[in-house]
């Protein structure tokens, strides 16, 4: 008995050692095939996440304007290809991602190129760029005012950047329906399209992007003028700020609260207000006028929903949308061009 028990407990304990192994092994696996995980960089880069929290901080004590740029650079390179840092190479073809006319007046990819040069000379070849864009995005987001909140890393680069992929960005002139459409096919439904729109709490708008609204959106009984649902005074208002031609002038997306994050934009909308075409399509389906409803309630900041940490959530979501990690992709060395 004793050894037929001996035996027993032999081929048990053999058995829980490659029981062990194996699992040490998917761990491992598990953990270079890769999931986004909050201090990623702890070890490898402990000063990561406050480096680039540094070059946003700098760059927005110098110029404001370029804290909602970074937040609309990561939308620009998630939604293309999924978060891998596409939208930063610079090909001299014409032929890259950033070359795409939807990314017109993007901004702000110097200021992640000035972040990577500093991690590169503390941590060579560690921290992708794809992950800079990211923190930057969550820095930009609370130094405006916006909530604080963990940004899961562990990002790699992508290594393919082509002009044509940006053709699926969300654009201006979009109804609900192709708006809806293309969240959906990131993984994103209703609630985050009304929250992700709801960045534009912050920052302007070039005259460029209004000009159809205005002046060449199609009537219902012919011809072309100014978008219908727009009310007229507001109409006179955004005409007396952009006449017809002019490109360059800018306003702020959210009317008389441009410079602070609030859900200001969410009420402009419910009212009405909404500067651009997009906005506006938010309060023609059901769906999204409910979500925009609930958060541009006065009572929602004391019984919920809570915009701030919906919207929190609603970016951590985007931020790991077709993300490369593990084996695949490459960490550059510079964030303009692949290694």
């Amino acid at each position: 008995m004793a050894r037929r028990c001996s035996r027993s407990n032999g081929t048990n304990v053999t058995g829980l050692g490659l029981a062990m192994a194996a699992s040490w092994l998917l761990l491992l696996a598990g953990v270079s095939d890769g999931q986004l995980q909050v201090g990623f960089y702890s070890r490898t880069c402990p000063g990561a996440e406050s480096t680039v929290a540094s070059v946003v901080r700098q760059s927005g004590s110098a110029d404001p304007t370029i804290l909602p740029a970074l937040l609309r650079l990561q939308f620009h390179d998630c939604f293309v290809r999924g978060c891998d840092g596409s939208v930063l190479i610079k090909g001299g073809s014409g032929s890259a991602e950033v070359d795409n006319s939807k990314h017109q007046g993007l901004r702000g990819l110097e200021i992640i190129e000035g972040a990577k040069t500093q991690l590169e000379a503390q941590c060579p070849g560690v921290v992708s760029c794809a992950d800079i864009v990211a923190l930057a995005a969550r820095d930009a987001v609370a130094f405006t005012g916006g909530p604080s909140f963990d940004v899961p890393t562990g990002r790699r680069d992508g290594k393919v950047s082509n002009i044509r992929d940006a053709d699926a960005l969300p654009d201006v002139h979009d109804g609900i329906d192709a708006l809806r459409s293309k969240f959906r096919a990131n993984g994103l439904d209703e609630k985050d399209l009304v929250l992700l729109t709801a960045a534009h709490t912050v920052g302007t708008t070039a005259c460029f992007f209004l000009q159809d609204r205005l002046y060449n959106t199609p009537l219902p009984g012919g011809g072309r003028g100014a978008d219908p649902t727009i009310p007229p005074g507001f109409l006179s208002e955004l005409k007396s700020r952009c006449a017809p031609g002019d490109f360059n002038t800018r306003l702020p997306l959210d009317r008389g609260s441009g410079n602070v994050f609030d859900t200001s934009i969410l009420r402009n909308i419910r009212n009405g207000f909404a500067v651009i075409g997009s906005d506006a399509a938010l309060y023609n389906d059901t769906a999204t006028v409910d979500v925009v409803d609930s958060y541009s309630g006065l009572l929602s900041n004391f019984f919920g929903p809570y915009f701030r940490q919906d919207f929190a959530d609603a970016m951590v979501r985007m931020g790991s949308i077709g993300v490369v990690t593990g084996g695949a992709g490459e960490v550059r060395k510079v964030c303009s061009k692949f290694n």
